[in-house]
């Protein structure tokens, strides 16, 4: 679609992030920009020009296919995961005071109906996460809880694959273990914040070869959303266009009863209410 008509109609900044056509100048344009998209959308479907808003044979990307930054994402943060985890390892952490906080590289991203590359050679115990991904809309620093979702531009599905056997060979901390080629399926799309009145009250769930594993809801968060944006903000920028993945509800691989990793040839579908569903096939390399 040409959204130079669209642009005509902003200035400065905004014109040029319309122009630019990428998700994260869109996202850098804010609500001028978003206006005038969602103006041209609105003429295309009422037949007002002649492009079609997706082609019949298009494949999506993910919504943001090169992010600037590493993904930010949130571990331990649904009690019944760490009470399974515990479980696993015959361990009793319990629940942390604070987030935590670790990253998947911006070459972990997959799109939707992308391949998940296992390594055999390097892992034997490939795990999925299904988790609400917070896109980040404006910049801040030490940003105050009671205005964080001011920052919020919209929401995604993130899939957070995990080495498991890497991750505690490496002293059980998360970067390696997570941060593998194709470890971070992100999409469909992304549901901006006006849409979801409430992202603390959204069903997800993950299903391997059409058998259900997580059932949970986000509203079991341990650290909800406010909290989670103004501690990572502390002392470093959030821009827009970062991601925050916000943790995973209980039913695992690795903490199943015998453990079930991800194996050649599996689909994996991954779901919230009201974004969609996120569906991936795994691929040995």
């Amino acid at each position: 679609m040409d959204v130079s008509k669209a642009a005509q109609s902003l200035s400065g900044s905004s014109a040029g992030a319309l122009k630019a056509g990428s998700m994260l100048h869109l996202i850098e344009g804010g609500a001028d920009a978003l206006a005038a998209l969602s103006g041209l959308i609105a003429d295309a479907e009422a037949g007002k020009h002649s492009h079609a808003i997706v082609a019949s044979n298009a494949s999506l990307r993910a919504p943001i296919p090169t992010p600037r930054k590493n993904v930010f994402c949130v571990g331990r943060n649904y009690a019944e995961h760490i009470a399974e985890g515990n479980r696993a390892q015959k361990q009793n952490i319990g629940v942390t005071e604070h987030p935590v906080f670790f990253t998947k590289p911006p070459t972990s991203i997959v799109p939707p109906d992308g391949h998940v590359l296992i390594f055999p050679t390097v892992s034997e115990s490939t795990d999925y996460e299904v988790e609400l991904a917070v896109i980040i809309g404006s910049a801040g620093r030490n940003i105050p809880k009671a205005s964080a979702m001011d920052h919020v531009f919209g929401y995604t599905i993130l899939n957070d694959i995990t080495a498991r056997d890497v991750q505690r060979r490496h002293g059980g901390q998360y970067f390696k273990g997570k941060g593998f080629d194709g470890s971070c399926p992100l999409g469909p799309w992304i549901e901006t914040a006006d849409a979801i009145p409430d992202p603390h009250a959204l069903s997800i769930g993950l299903k391997v070869n059409g058998e259900q594993r997580q059932d949970g809801n986000t509203a079991d968060m341990i650290f909800d959303i406010p909290t989670l944006i103004s501690s990572l903000s502390e002392g470093m920028t959030l821009e827009p266009g970062d991601i925050i993945a916000t943790g995973t509800p209980s039913g695992v691989g690795y903490a199943m009863e015998p453990p079930r990793f991800l194996k050649d040839g599996d689909t994996v579908v991954c779901e919230i209410q009201g974004i969609g569903t996120l569906s991936n096939n795994v691929r040995a390399i």
